[in-house]
């Protein structure tokens, strides 16, 4: 596979000698903790359906991501190959990845609820070589999924099933004890790791395109963002990090997995998330720092509440992925003790804004941050030219964590000549440099911090015969921050409902995710006098009834 990393070179030069990439990858890190301290526990792996835990020391994930790189490279996967995992959260992805990076083999992590109709585009998009799933994941037969999708997909050589007890079993595979007499095993694992500067990690991001489209990582770039957010936050090696935000969405996957290498820290993750578990791992485990969507921040506080756990230890919970509602950051820093704290930020760039743990609570009410250093913001008017304080406009960000473009997809990058790269927000900022996010100039629903593609999903229900218009958009929700609703005009004679949508939709093998939630009829839809819908006046419609729900 050819990467072509095209927004990487033009500022290489300044980011090397600005001193934001600093050339460490994963395994730098990793093997400086290996070699300080090779027995500390690293690595705590909770499955929710069981309660078991699984502890790993620095030594013991070397050792294992050691012969996992042994069992890729007999299934003939190397440098630039790109392998795609649909794993949970647990040990066997941190192996892998780390296996992957021993080899130089570039990771696409894809979300365990995607289905057919989002995986074959992106196995076949990223040209996938192998691919990585659970047998059974919240009763869902992966291994059958994928082997289903085989015939369509010619550059998909291996599906290794976790889980599946036979002859394409991971543990079979990739684990077999037996590969660490492997003669050339040193060689083997270090000869193609490459640097800084190679991509590492392929993920798809969904937006108003039509497609996913796969955002290209470096260590560099990700590790430019992860080591001012650390010190932003003041975490350290002392820092006990849970994760239950899936590992193959950014959030767990840098935050999860990369940045507590990085720290030295423990990570301590969660299959699945399980507001009871989560509550009484923040007791048992001493958890200090946590990072998810705001629907997890209401359910731990829910979960705390009721329980009557101790929750003294977590110093921090950064929620991010939507607006706070100011009433759960005053009620969540009651009942859990600890400092709620707001981001921003994209699978493009990773945290670009961020409170400080010392600024004022009412910051993470009215403010998404401010910048953290190797990141620039402007914010423009409909002009193009920078915007006065305080007025709203489309946000641009350039520096250190942007990516280094999309994959075959150029024409996408959306990044100017200066570096500024536009992010399809409409935001403001005040006169201390915080920004606030205050809507979207591109056509996307966040329903809890994960992207809804819109033109997608209103694509397939234009295939059913009944529908003559369709029109998705978002509406609020207390607890998502925003839920799908789809406006739908029938064909004259012809009848729909919720019921047929659901079905239609699971008939195309579209993630449930992104099902709309609600589903109005009309005979018409308010449009311009060129026949474009108006999908403000949709929105704000919504909007009023909410409003009118909450006075």
């Amino acid at each position: 596979m050819k990467f072509d990393a095209i927004l990487m070179e033009p500022r290489r030069a300044r980011m090397e000698a600005e001193g934001h990439w600093r050339g460490m990858t994963l395994l730098d890190y990793f093997e400086e903790k290996l070699a300080a301290n090779p027995d500390r526990i690293t690595l705590s792996a909770y499955t929710v359906a069981d309660g078991a835990c699984r502890n790993f020391t620095y030594r013991e994930l070397d050792r294992l991501s050691d012969l996992a790189a042994v069992g890729l490279h007999r299934l003939g996967l190397g440098k630039d190959d790109v392998l795609s995992s649909q794993l949970p959260n647990g040990w066997e992805f941190v192996v892998l990845y780390l296996a992957c990076r021993k080899l130089g083999v570039v990771f696409n992590p894809v979300m365990p609820i995607f289905r057919e109709h989002e995986l074959l585009f992106m196995l076949k998009h990223g040209e996938a070589k192998a691919l990585v799933v659970p047998k059974l994941f919240r009763n869902f037969d992966h291994e059958a999924m994928a082997d289903g999708m085989r015939p369509q997909l010619p550059d998909l050589k291996h599906v290794i099933v976790m889980g599946s007890g036979t002859e394409n079993d991971f543990e079979r595979l990739l684990l077999d004890p037996s590969f660490a007499d492997e003669p050339d095993i040193e060689r083997l694992t270090t000869e193609h790791r490459g640097d800084g500067n190679d991509v590492c990690q392929l993920i798809y991001t969904s937006g108003t395109t039509g497609e996913p489209k796969g955002v290209m990582h470096t260590a560099n770039t990700m590790y430019s963002n992860l080591v001012p957010y650390g010190e932003r936050l003041h975490l350290s090696a002392d820092t006990q990090l849970l994760m239950a935000s899936p590992m193959a969405h950014q959030t767990g996957f840098m935050y999860g997995l990369l940045l507590p290498v990085q720290l030295g820290a423990r990570m301590i993750l969660m299959d699945v998330w399980d507001k009871t578990l989560a509550a009484k791992l923040i007791a048992e485990e001493k958890i200090s720092f946590t990072m998810a969507s705001t629907p997890f921040l209401m359910d731990l506080t829910n979960a705390v509440e009721e329980l009557g756990t101790d929750s003294s230890s977590l110093k921090i919970f950064l929620c991010a992925g939507t607006a706070i509602p100011g009433s759960l950051v005053e009620r969540a820093g009651k009942v859990l003790g600890t400092r709620i704290i707001s981001a921003w930020g994209m699978t493009e760039n990773g945290a670009v804004t961020v409170v400080a743990p010392e600024d004022d609570p009412e910051r993470s009410i009215n403010t998404d941050g401010f910048v953290l250093p190797g990141m620039e913001l402007q914010i423009r008017g409909t002009d193009g030219k920078p915007v006065p304080v305080g007025h709203e406009g489309e946000l641009y960000v350039r520096g250190c964590s942007n990516f280094v473009g999309y994959l075959r997809r150029p024409e996408w990058n959306n990044t100017d000549a200066e570096g500024w790269f536009d992010t399809g927000d409409i935001a403001r900022m005040d006169d201390r440099g915080y920004i606030r996010i205050c809507g979207r100039s591109k056509d996307i629903i966040i329903r809890g911090a994960e992207n809804i593609p819109v033109i997608e999903v209103e694509s397939l229900l234009y295939k059913h015969p009944a529908i003559q218009q369709v029109a998705i958009v978002g509406y609020p929700d207390e607890r998502l921050g925003e839920r799908a609703c789809a406006f739908v005009v029938p064909r004259p004679d012809k009848s729909f409902d919720f019921a047929e949508m659901t079905r239609f939709l699971k008939e195309l093998h579209l993630a449930q995710q992104y099902f709309p939630e609600r589903l109005e009829i009309r005979d018409k839809l308010p449009a311009t006098a060129s026949g474009k819908i108006q999908k403000f006046a949709l929105r704000n419609l919504l909007k009023a009834e909410f409003e009118a729900r909450a006075s």
